[in-house]
């Protein structure tokens, strides 16, 4: 399956990279009006900021950006400066006080990769913004966050496969399209629909013969993504479509969800095009196949 997350009319992607460092941050650039998002956070060990924010319960309905990160916690750091350039150019929810971007950000552990003082922060999230507002296809491999990426690490770094930053889209039959991005961190293999491994060392199939290895360190692994449509969804229907998009890690990563990973996939709809005969479950449907999609083209450009 090919295809890019800009397939999404509206949808613009931007780097940063140190390759040295082997780390990064990637911006998705949404709507200046904002796009109805959510999200679901499903692995043991996130690293995030403004998820709350997205909960269906909660008051915002839509998000201006999001940043996906190396450098574990100290990436969030980005966000601040996506933040700084959105304020600039008049972008975010109108307050008293000025329009308040909303750039909810997730990250992922690549501080062991490279050099781990090579921290993304504030000015690479600015730069990865600027980057973004030139709407060209967003790339793939070894790129923004998914530069110091690995995957297959649970028999230790000696063992692991580069993982990188993979996207894919589908044209919907009743009118739109989903897309996906990936940002592939994983502790386990990443497989082919056959279940043949396309990247790690064939990790289920050790455990279920030689028992469990000698556990990594909590918190050093994580698949981020984002789903985005040009369909109108509601914020519980892109939650639902969030929920339902775990399927897609499912699907090309194994095992997945562990207590070693982080997983969460962040949702955004543009609502440029009326739902008419395109139901929700046949958006849900196409976006399992879009996410593990792009898990797999992550791994394919860095192979």
């Amino acid at each position: 399956m090919a295809g890019d997350l800009t397939d999404v009319p509206g949808i613009r992607v931007g780097h940063w990279a140190d390759p040295v460092g082997a780390t990064g941050c990637t911006v998705v650039l949404l709507p200046d009006e904002g796009a109805v998002a959510s999200v679901d956070v499903r692995g043991a060990a996130p690293g995030t900021r403004e998820t709350d924010l997205l909960h269906p319960d909660n008051q915002v309905q839509v998000a201006h950006a999001f940043v996906l990160t190396g450098g574990s916690a100290f990436g969030l750091a980005t966000a601040d400066g996506v933040m700084r350039r959105l304020e600039e150019r008049g972008v975010g929810v109108p307050t008293p006080g000025g329009p308040v971007p909303i750039v909810p950000a997730a990250v992922v552990f690549d501080l062991t990769t490279g050099s781990p003082p090579g921290r993304p922060g504030a000015a690479a999230g600015r730069a990865a913004c600027v980057a973004a507002e030139d709407g060209v296809p967003c790339g793939r491999g070894s790129v923004g966050a998914g530069t110091g990426a690995t995957v297959g690490k649970l028999f230790g770094p000696d063992e692991a496969r580069p993982g990188g930053l993979g996207t894919a889209s589908i044209t919907l039959s009743g009118g739109g399209t989903v897309a996906a991005l990936a940002v592939v961190n994983a502790v386990g293999d990443v497989v082919d629909r056959d279940g043949t491994v396309l990247a790690g060392p064939g990790t289920v199939r050790r455990i279920l013969e030689d028992g469990l290895p000698v556990p990594p360190p909590l918190g050093t692994n994580t698949t981020l993504v984002v789903v985005a449509t040009d369909v109108t969804l509601s914020k519980v229907q892109a939650h639902r479509v969030a929920v339902t998009s775990h399927d897609g890690l499912a699907h090309a990563i194994r095992p997945v969800h562990t207590a070693y990973d982080g997983d969460a996939v962040f949702v955004a709809s543009t609502g440029r095009v009326e739902a008419g005969d395109t139901s929700l479950l046949l958006l849900q449907t196409a976006a399992v196949e879009v996410v593990a999609s792009a898990v797999r083209d992550a791994v394919s450009a860095t192979s």
